[in-house]
């Protein structure tokens, strides 16, 4: 799958459905029909939408993890904790089941923003706040992360 693009800003109604915005939804034409994983994020509270391709690359790489460590078993079960497969309807739009709502805390407005290979889904208040946070540190971040003159990828 390309690197998808955009962030937007939409509603999601009271029974917890999505209308995923047009420009994300032509991106992921290609994995509609075999539908998406949802999670809960690592590292903040947003949703993580993976279409089912990059779900199973992902677990191909967990499947990996020797089971007879605890630690690995841990993290497993962390990682995987409220796993839903969803489908995006007819209409477009994708239904948030109510726990992953609560743990996102998500209410009504919400952003939709591009990840590289996934959708993160966030209520608009924490992404926003989330942004702001990140913005006092994301030249040291930029350097440290993408700055290295001796990687691999020749990435500088």
């Amino acid at each position: 799958m390309n690197s998808l693009i955009g962030t937007y800003e939409c509603k999601v109604d009271a029974k917890g459905r999505l209308m995923l915005p047009v420009a994300i939804k032509k991106q992921l034409l290609p994995a509609l029909q075999d539908g998406f994983v949802l999670k809960r994020a690592v590292f903040q509270p947003c949703l993580e939408l993976y279409p089912m391709t990059e779900w199973e690359t992902l677990m191909q790489k967990m499947n990996k993890l020797n089971r007879f460590k605890k630690k690995n078993n841990d993290f497993i079960r962390r990682f995987t904790a409220g796993v839903k497969v969803v489908e995006v309807d007819s209409t477009g739009r994708l239904l948030i089941p109510k726990d992953l709502m609560v743990f996102s805390g998500i209410s009504k407005e919400i952003v939709v923003s591009s990840a590289i290979n996934i959708v993160e889904i966030w209520d608009k208040d924490k992404y926003e706040q989330a942004i702001d946070d990140a913005a006092n540190d994301f030249a040291d971040l930029a350097e440290e992360v993408m700055g290295q003159d001796d990687d691999e990828d020749g990435l500088s």
